[in-house]
């Protein structure tokens, strides 16, 4: 066979394919390891100057990947003759070019996806069953075999071999950023996995997301015992997130805001068992009070039907479509361990032994008993959202919102003002102009999140919910946080040396300057806080965000693990199974330090529906975030920012020792809460 020319590399990305036929795990060739073996010598005889182990390692991948379609075993070894870029020069020329054509496949795509998903992201009217069908579709879905039918796959795992996360951390430290951009490139054909399967997942994705976008309450319809209202009428929180920001709002109500936790806490409940009446999703026609479970128009009793097993089906359909992948991943058969071995590119056993650590921790107890004794009451399940240590916590939601409603009456109000937020942050302003122009502002249908980039003239998409009204504190604190993303994922795309390179190790990572910039939302509204405990408080703020997401994730992680032991298992099932983990682990780690057993309130998060296994890096984000944090004190945030997150896609561990000096840990953020104690009584 005639070796690949460069020219036809590139038109062959743009080729006519016929669609691939495997059905199956086993519809793979029969390359022996005989003829593999004969294939690795013959090319290191030819290739003496060549890395003869990277040979090897190049002929087993591209081999584990050849299906029966592609071709027999003597059609597989003279491909491999033909297609070896036996030359470093040759080597980093192609490489330079299929650099170019997946920024152009990845950006377009990602284009695609923004127009598709338009009106399911924002709130541009009803949605039709339209809407939803182009949401889910994927229109890249057939991509990856376009490109192992037509071999661009196959030239890249010859050339560039997919490298396990051990071998990185072994060989990674020795790695220039060239190579680390020539291992990033081979992670693109870790696995052979169909069209049909990732469109499938696709499909559940998106019903699942779709669900969870359309899941408000509308809080004017809310009753207690004494039928009151609690909550005015153009109250409508989506669940989870704005619901859980309402229990945080009310720390600094002296008068109603007990009541009002109690009340949205119910609805949480009420929320994960499934016995929230279906008619108080998305619709304030009728009075509820979640206490008695009763419904009313007017003074009529109402009869209703509990939602039942909705959430769960969510999940159990994203269960399905990611399982039925696992057999196309030799090296990594489970979800679980493509989240974390894979895509987070840290063991699970490891995140779930760091989080252990940290759950047990001593100094839990010790800031429990500072809450209990600042807020003068036991504390109640919902107080894993405590907000008392911000500083923002004793200035009124009526104060907050004003402030943010006349700043930002749209989206395109926050889009004009960002420039000069990331002067105030430490940017000149050349800098900030230039970052800030890469980034646009939408009023998002759903709860607030960001969109990168993945080529350069595209922009970044920041969403949050903006009222007619104007935004709202809420609303701007989602968007800060968002922001932090989207000057992330532009850092991380327009400063790296090479274009596969881009990004971050994990979602951890951009969660953590999300976090950094969140943490100073009120110094970008001009309203500094004069406390001289204020780091003190800052860290224990973090601190219990970090004891309450953990909880979440280990709810998350065994929950995956409880599908994986029970495959056949409907939706019921599961939401016994995810209460008596959720109780479980409660019971394990909290009911000893709220004296409260049996709390289901680690069950709450829409995460665990629309964002599988995804939580652990909100956990992992707060740690890097905090380790961040103490690095840069006495620095300049701006410089120190742009210098770590230009970095790119290193493994996690080597990223954040590269950028602070150490590995991630919980020692530094447990060391400063001792710290922060001994400052703070009450």
């Amino acid at each position: 066979m005639k070796k690949i020319g460069l020219a036809t590399l590139v038109l062959m990305l743009f080729a006519a394919c016929n669609p691939s036929t495997e059905k199956k795990p086993d519809d793979v060739a029969n390359i022996s390891a005989e003829v593999v073996d004969q294939t690795i010598e013959l090319l290191q005889k030819a290739h003496t100057d060549c890395d003869a182990q990277l040979i090897a390692k190049g002929v087993k991948h591209a081999a584990s990947l050849w299906r029966q379609t592609d071709g027999d075993e003597v059609y597989f070894q003279q491909f491999c003759l033909d297609n070896y870029l036996k030359t470093h020069e040759e080597k980093s020329l192609v490489f330079s070019k299929l650099e170019h054509y997946f920024e152009t496949l990845t950006g377009n795509f990602t284009k695609m996806g923004v127009g598709l998903n338009l009106n399911l992201t924002l709130d541009n009217g009803p949605l039709h069953e339209i809407d939803r069908m182009f949401g889910a579709y994927n229109p890249s879905a057939h991509l990856s075999d376009d490109l192992y039918t037509n071999k661009i796959a196959f030239v890249i795992a010859l050339n560039f071999p997919y490298f396990t996360l051990s071998e990185k951390e072994t060989l990674g430290t020795e790695w220039s950023n060239k190579h680390w951009a020539w291992a990033r490139l081979g992670d693109q054909f870790a696995a052979r996995v169909p069209a049909q399967l990732k469109q499938q997942y696709s499909n559940a994705n998106t019903n699942a997301d779709i669900y969870i976008s359309a899941y408000n309450i509308y809080m004017g319809s809310l009753r207690n015992a004494e039928n009151e209202q609690l909550f005015t009428d153009d109250m409508i929180l989506l669940s989870h997130w704005n619901l859980r920001d309402e229990i945080k709002s009310n720390y600094g109500d002296a008068q109603k805001g007990y009541e009002k936790q109690q009340m949205v806490y119910q609805v949480m409940k009420r929320i994960i068992d499934q016995s929230i009446p279906r008619e108080v999703i998305n619709s304030g026609k009728y009075q509820w009070n979640p206490y008695e479970n009763t419904l009313f128009d007017q003074d009529q009793l109402v009869s209703f039907t509990p939602e039942n097993t909705d959430r769960y089906q969510q999940i159990i359909n994203s269960f399905k479509a990611l399982q039925a992948m696992d057999a196309y991943y030799p090296a990594m058969n489970t979800y679980i361990e493509r989240s974390f071995s894979g895509n987070m590119e840290i063991a699970q056993p490891e995140v779930e032994q760091l989080f252990h650590e940290f759950l047990s921790a001593p100094q839990v107890k010790k800031v429990a008993e500072l809450i209990k004794a600042r807020l003068g009451r036991d504390l109640q399940a919902y107080d894993i959202w405590y907000d008392g240590f911000k500083a923002r916590s004793s200035i009124s939601a009526d104060i907050l919102n004003n402030k943010t409603q006349k700043k930002y009456p749209d989206a395109k109000a926050f889009e004009a003002d960002m420039p000069n937020m990331l002067v105030k942050l430490g940017w000149d302003k050349e800098r900030a102009k230039f970052l800030a122009s890469k980034i646009t502002v939408q009023a998002a249908r759903g709860s607030g999140h960001a969109l990168g980039a993945e080529m350069h003239d595209m922009y970044s998409y920041l969403r949050t919910r903006v009222p007619e009204t104007g935004m709202n504190y809420k609303g701007y604190n989602i968007a800060v946080h968002e922001f932090g993303h989207n000057v992330e994922q532009t850092i991380s795309l327009h400063r790296v040396p090479y274009y596969m390179l881009h990004g971050v190790p994990n979602t951890a990572f951009t969660e953590a300057l999300a976090f950094i910039f969140q943490s100073r939302d009120l110094k970008l509204l001009d309203m500094n806080d004069p406390n001289p405990n204020k780091e003190a408080q800052k860290t224990l703020d973090t601190f219990w965000s970090i004891y309450e997401i953990m909880g979440v994730s280990m709810v998350d992680m065994k929950v995956w693990k409880w599908l994986y032991a029970n495959p056949n298992a409907d939706a019921e099932q599961l939401k016994k199974a995810t209460l008596a983990i959720a109780n479980e682990l409660w019971n394990l780690y909290y009911a000893e330090v709220f004296g409260l057993k049996d709390e289901p309130v680690l069950a709450i998060y829409s995460h665990m529906i629309a964002y599988p296994l995804y939580l652990s890096a909100y956990s992992f984000g707060h740690l890097i975030d905090f380790q961040i944090e103490q690095y840069l004190k006495g620095k300049d945030l701006a410089t120190e920012v742009e210098r770590m997150f230009s970095q790119g896609r290193l493994t996690p561990q080597t990223w954040m020792k590269r950028a602070t000096g150490h590995v991630i840990s919980n020692e530094p953020i447990l060391t400063a809460v001792d710290e922060a104690l001994s400052k703070i009584k009450q």
